[in-house]
């Protein structure tokens, strides 16, 4: 007698997400592993819901029998008050990106943190973290900026259009981690932080197909600095090709496009999946123009 299959009912709830590239990523995957797996964009636009449905949605995932949820833009924050458990990293950070269906109960987590770290850790090793400047400080920042610090950056220098947002998440990181130096600064101060700094990550949507550009002066990158960007369409924003050609050592942003998606399978699943193997598909995902 052959064994039964465990299968999966996998959602993704978030605004414009009809053509995410989720679907085929886990689902490709999981077809590797011998798995059964639905993966299934909810998307909130095109089912005329706000946001402010996600309880909602949830329940009702849940009552039609769905094993867990990517939960993205714009409710990842908006989710948290509808779980019954939040791992500790996701509680500090106040938002989720991945919420479990276990026993009836709802139990949130968040990759995007630890797809970036993972991904920082793969892609430049050893890289110096003793000072690290940082473009932008809006949701994807928050995460990454948290993924920096509990990597090992020592000083981590915010940066963002909206100041006040800059420096509420350097008030909130810097509680979080009280043996490290988290600062503000505005953007006019770019390129006195950047000339002292080791690495450099933007976080903000320049370089996105949809805002195209750089989101620094590429006279300020210098072979010894690292780089890291967390879009990935295009995966060769200016500022990758740029760091490139300054001799940086680069990462480009579907590394922790990938890294999420590594670490969300494995908690739905209970299987470690192949990440370079993940990378690889994403890879053709994107070329394909998909």
């Amino acid at each position: 007698m052959s064994a039964i299959r465990k299968s999966f009912l996998v959602g993704l709830i978030g605004e414009g997400i009809t053509h995410s590239l989720s679907s085929p990523l886990h689902e490709r995957e999981a077809e590797h592993h011998g798995l059964s797996y639905v993966y299934r964009p909810v998307d909130l636009t095109a089912i005329r819901r706000p946001a402010e449905d996600v309880g909602d949605i949830l329940h009702e995932g849940r009552d039609l029998g769905f094993d867990a949820f990517n939960i993205t833009h714009p409710c990842k924050q908006l989710a948290l008050p509808y779980l019954d458990e939040v791992s500790a990293d996701a509680r500090r950070l106040g938002a989720v990106n991945t919420v479990l269906i276990r026993e009836n109960k709802f139990v949130g987590h968040n990759t995007d943190h630890s797809g970036f770290g993972s991904a920082l850790a793969a892609g430049l090793p050893g890289a110096d973290l003793a000072s690290v400047v940082q473009i932008g400080a809006g949701g994807a920042g928050a995460a990454v900026a948290y993924a920096l610090l509990k990597a090992g950056a020592m000083t981590l220098t915010l940066v963002d259009v909206d100041a006040s947002r800059a420096a509420d998440l350097a008030t909130r990181l810097g509680q979080l981690f009280a043996d490290r130096t988290v600062l503000a600064v505005p953007p006019t101060a770019l390129a006195t932080v950047v000339a002292a700094a080791d690495g450099l990550v933007n976080a903000t949507p320049i370089g996105m197909h949809s805002h195209p550009g750089c989101p620094i002066d590429v006279n300020l990158l210098r072979a010894d600095l690292w780089v890291a960007d967390v879009i990935y369409r295009p995966v060769r924003t200016e500022l990758v090709v740029a760091a490139e050609a300054a001799g940086c050592r680069v990462l480009d942003g579907g590394h922790m496009a990938v890294g999420q998606a590594v670490d969300a399978f494995e908690l739905i699943t209970g299987i470690v999946p192949d990440a370079a193997r993940m990378r690889r598909h994403f890879l053709e995902l994107i070329a394909r123009g998909e």
